[in-house]
């Protein structure tokens, strides 16, 4: 019943657009860091929570731990896209998407086919020379050890976004454009809880706000449809009827 009503919905409107989190990934078998799990694992190696180790602050005092922490636990590509990302790539192509806004930093969205991904956190495949700002892959930073280095002698960081920075000021204009403008908005894999992109959805004005997460959020109150299931199960049993 829920999924035949977000499946009328989005056939019904003009301009939808999908906000994710971490359960949109952890479903290609990208672990969540934040998790439970994550945390512990984190005090146990390290004696800091994940938090600490991927801040600036972190970084810039011990670069060596945290490019150990994140080749650990960030540098994941030996994964698919699963059927949400899947689904959404589908409905861009069809004109049923206007765009992806992700707190993710793995890529999926256009492993599997999104054009219009707005990566509010960064990404894995990006780096820069902090010095002299000479691009690299990802390559670089997983095949270097140790704190990778620029030719020039420069740190190469990922150009993610890192605890205690702000958000890339244009791609954050841009998504709240992109949910001022949407008349149905669907969140999905995201406890709403993270800062400021948690905030986009004060900017949501449309018809229909549809939360898609296995626990309860904050702005549960304000959704005009919630389900409680995992979000690659939900789009999966949605693809055959949109």
């Amino acid at each position: 019943m829920e999924n035949t009503q977000l499946s009328d919905w989005i056939s019904e409107s003009p301009r939808t657009v999908f906000f994710g989190g971490a359960g949109v990934s952890t479903e290609s078998g990208i672990p969540d860091f934040r998790s439970e799990n994550g945390i512990f694992k984190a005090l146990e190696k390290y004696g800091r929570s994940p938090e600490t180790l991927l801040s600036h602050t972190y970084f810039s005092l011990r670069p060596d731990v945290f490019f150990e922490y994140y080749r650990e636990n960030l540098l994941v590509t030996d994964v698919q896209p699963n059927p949400a990302h899947l689904l959404l790539a589908q409905l861009e192509q069809k004109g049923k998407l206007s765009a992806v806004i992700t707190q993710n930093i793995d890529g999926l969205h256009q492993k599997a086919g999104s054009k219009n991904v707005l990566e509010l956190h960064g990404s894995i495949y990006r780096n820069y020379c902090m010095k002299c700002g000479k691009k690299y892959g990802i390559e670089m930073i997983q095949e270097s050890e140790g704190i990778p280095r620029c030719s020039c002698g420069g740190i190469i960081r990922p150009d993610v976004v890192l605890y205690e920075e702000n958000l890339p000021e244009g791609v954050f204009e841009q998504a709240i454009e992109e949910v001022r403008n949407a008349a149905l908005l669907i969140i999905g894999g995201t406890s709403l809880a993270v800062y400021p992109a948690a905030g986009l959805l004060r900017y949501f004005h449309g018809s229909h706000l549809v939360l898609i997460n296995k626990s309860e959020t904050p702005y549960d109150s304000m959704a005009d449809l919630i389900i409680r299931e995992p979000i690659g199960k939900v789009f999966s049993e949605l693809s055959g009827s949109i």
